[in-house]
């Protein structure tokens, strides 16, 4: 990959190229270097841009073309993942437990992937973030407290920006997903960002939305006053067997 000829970000001031201007191929590589500074962070979320880098490389911001995006009324479980949760002990809730999913969702292996693209330095740029509100986690756990599943992302305005999902039992992160949309739908938040397509979100309800569309609705949604600050108490306990149906 011949970075010099790619756009670079030379310091903490420095604005992100348009988003049209990132590369057909590797696909949304927009701009390289800058920092993992709160400022910096938002700036990128609110734009449709987030990092996503391996070890041993500078900082890498992408935004995608398609990008995938659930419908925060149109995340599917099937059938018998449903029955299933009808009778699950399993109960969600947010914010309680942020370093915990940010460590798993770092450590869980990825099949076909060596290592991990959460480095310690991206895993204390997101822990800023969550100290000062604008982060948070959903976290699924067993009757005896026990992290079984999880996922954290950054929020702007009343759009959500997932970043990472694990499960440490079978089904975990479809919960968490599903509870975090149930509860962002119900708040009137319409839309939970995936980033990159992949057959396992598409299963979930996931659509690939071009690049001018996605824009354009988070231009609108990032404008809305929305949530800063710990979601704890607003989102609640939610039994998983709640989204049952």
């Amino acid at each position: 990959m011949a970075m010099a000829r790619f756009p670079r970000l030379l310091g903490p001031d420095d604005p992100f190229p348009p988003v049209d201007q990132a590369l057909r191929e590797p696909d949304g590589l927009l701009a390289i270097g800058g920092d993992l500074s709160p400022e910096r962070l938002l700036a990128a979320y609110a734009q449709g841009i987030f990092p996503w880098y391996s070890e041993g490389q500078p900082i890498l911001w992408w935004s995608p073309d398609p990008r995938m995006v659930f419908r925060t009324d149109g995340v599917r479980l099937s059938t018998r993942f449903r029955r299933q949760l009808r009778h699950s002990a399993w109960q969600v809730r947010a914010d309680t437990a942020f370093d915990a999913v940010l460590a798993a969702c770092a450590e869980t292996p990825r099949r076909g992937h060596d290592g991990t693209w959460i480095l310690p330095e991206m895993r204390a740029a997101y822990a800023r973030l969550h100290r000062l509100g604008h982060a948070h986690s959903i976290e699924v756990v067993d009757a005896g407290g026990r992290l079984v599943g999880g996922l954290y992302g950054v929020a702007v305005g009343r759009m959500f920006y997932g970043e990472s999902m694990f499960s440490a039992c079978s089904g975990g992160s479809k919960v968490a997903l599903a509870a975090l949309a149930y509860r962002l739908c119900g708040w009137g938040w319409p839309l939970l960002d995936a980033q990159v397509e992949n057959p396992h979100l598409v299963s979930l309800g996931g659509e690939r939305w071009p690049r001018p569309r996605f824009q354009a609705e988070l231009s609108r949604l990032t404008a809305l006053p929305g949530m800063v600050g710990s979601w704890t108490t607003a989102f609640g306990l939610l039994p998983a067997s709640a989204l049952a149906g």
